[in-house]
C-alpha cells in the first residue's frame, strides 16, 4: 500500500463518515437545494444549511450567511479579488503567493486595471508586517496574504498584518488553502475581511468544494451570475448573501461530505494538530540529519505547517518524486504553482520535492520515507 505524503495537494484518505455521506446524498436526498419544496429538496437544503453553519462556527464567523460556497479555493480567491477591485485600485501581496492569487492579480495588472506591489519575504521565508506597511498607498484597496506557504509550510504573521489592515481601513484577504483544518482560525482575531479555503485539504472533504468567508457589511461584485432559487422574478442578481455568490446548482454531494469532514476535524482538531506537528518534525529532523539534503522550511517547529520541501543532491525534483513513487511513496515534485517562492528559494528551474503530512499518517510511514530517501541518495535501484 502506498504511503501518501501529498496532503498539501489533497488530503487522503477521507474519513469513513465523509465517504458515507457523499453516497447518502446521492442515494437518499439527491435533489437541488433551494429549488423545490419536495422532501428530497428540503433535505438537500438542510444539508447545505448545516454545513454552512458548521463552517461559520469553525471559522468563528458571526453568522452562517458570511460563508459562500465555491467550487474550490481558487474559485473563492477569484471571487474575492475580482469582486472587490475596481479600475485604479492598488493591491499589496507577496512573492510567496500561489498562482491562484498571482494570476488573477497579474492579469488585472497587465490589463492596466490595477497596480500591484509584491512584498519579498525575509531571508527566513517569513513576511515582515513592516514591509507590508511600507508598500501601502492611498489607493491601496486590498491586501492579500497566504496563511501558510504551500512550498515551505511557513506560517505567516497574518494576525499582525490584519491589525495593520484594520488600522488603515483596508480590506484584507487571507488564502487559507494550507491552513484551515491544520491551524486554528478565528477570522475576527486575524482581522481579515475575507478568508478563502478549500474543502478537500485540511477539512478532509471531497474535491470540488470550498468557500469564502465575507465579513458582514462587505459586498462583492459576483463573478458568476444566474439561477439562485431566490428572487427569480428579477433579471438582476440577488443582493443578499450568500445566494448572491452561489449561482447555479451547488455541489450537494461534495457539501454533504464536507460537512462530515468539518465535524471530524472539529471533534479531533487538537489531536490532529499535535499529531501532524510531531510527524512533520520527525520528517524534518530525519532529513536534516542526512548529507546531501537541502531543506526549504522554517527551522522553528511552530513556524511551519505540515509541509517539508527539499532537494536531494543535484537530482531534479521530478526525478526524485518518481524515485519515491517507485518505492511506494507519494510526494510532489516541481514548482507547486508558486513561482515567486521558487525564485526566492533559487529553485525556479529545478523545483522542489514536497512531502506533506496528514491526519492519517504514522511514524512508521515517516521512517519508511526516510529509508527510501537514503536509498535514493545512495543511488540504489528501486
Amino acid at each position: 500500500m502506498q504511503i501518501y505524503f501529498d496532503n498539501a495537494a489533497t488530503s487522503s484518505p477521507k474519513p469513513a463518515a465523509v465517504q458515507e455521506e457523499v453516497l447518502r446524498a446521492l442515494r437518499d436526498y439527491n435533489a437541488n437545494p433551494g429549488r423545490s419544496g419536495h422532501e428530497a429538496a428540503l433535505q438537500a437544503a438542510h444539508c447545505v444549511f448545516r454545513t454552512r453553519d458548521a463552517l461559520s462556527d469553525f471559522l468563528c464567523a458571526p453568522e452562517g450567511s458570511c460563508v459562500a460556497f465555491q467550487f474550490n479555493c481558487t474559485d473563492a480567491l477569484n471571487l474575492a479579488i475580482k469582486g472587490i477591485l475596481r479600475r485604479g485600485d492598488h493591491v499589496v501581496t507577496s512573492f510567496l503567493e500561489h498562482n491562484s492569487v498571482l494570476r488573477p492579480l497579474s492579469g488585472l495588472s497587465s490589463r492596466g486595471e490595477i497596480s500591484l506591489t509584491m512584498v519579498a519575504p525575509r531571508a527566513d521565508g517569513m513576511l515582515d508586517p513592516t514591509d507590508v506597511r511600507k508598500a501601502l498607498r492611498p489607493s491601496t484597496r486590498l491586501i492579500v496574504i497566504t496563511h501558510a506557504s504551500n512550498v515551505t509550510g511557513a506560517i505567516q504573521p497574518v494576525a499582525a498584518i490584519g491589525a495593520l489592515a484594520r488600522e488603515k481601513g483596508i480590506p484584507y484577504l487571507i488564502d487559507g488553502a494550507q491552513a484551515l483544518g491544520a491551524l486554528p482560525v478565528d477570522v475576527a482575531r486575524l482581522g481579515c475581511s475575507m478568508y478563502a479555503f478549500p474543502g478537500h485539504k485540511g477539512l478532509l472533504g471531497p474535491q470540488g468544494t470550498g468557500g469564502l468567508y465575507i465579513a458582514p457589511g462587505l459586498t462583492l461584485r459576483p463573478v458568476r451570475e444566474g439561477g439562485t432559487g431566490t428572487a427569480s422574478d428579477s433579471m438582476l442578481q440577488p443582493s443578499e448573501a450568500p445566494e448572491r455568490y452561489e449561482s447555479g446548482t451547488l455541489n450537494l454531494p461534495g457539501i454533504a461530505g464536507l460537512g462530515k469532514g468539518v465535524a471530524y476535524v472539529q471533534a479531533h482538531q487538537s489531536q490532529i494538530m499535535m499529531h501532524e506537528r510531531e510527524l512533520t518534525t520527525a520528517l524534518y529532523e530525519g532529513l536534516r540529519a542526512m548529507e546531501g539534503v537541502t531543506l526549504y522550511c522554517p527551522t522553528e517547529e511552530a513556524a511551519r505547517a505540515g509541509i517539508v520541501s527539499f532537494n536531494l543532491g543535484d537530482l531534479g525534483s521530478s526525478e526524485v518524486a518518481d524515485a519515491y513513487n517507485r518505492r511506494g511513496v507519494a510526494v510532489r515534485g516541481g514548482l507547486h504553482c508558486a513561482p515567486g517562492t521558487h525564485r526566492f528559494l533559487g529553485t525556479l528551474r529545478r523545483g522542489a520535492v514536497r512531502a506533506s503530512i496528514g491526519y492519517d499518517n504514522s511514524f512508521e510511514e515517516v521512517e519508511a520515507f526516510l529509508r527510501a530517501t537514503r536509498e535514493i541518495l545512495r543511488g540504489d535501484p528501486a
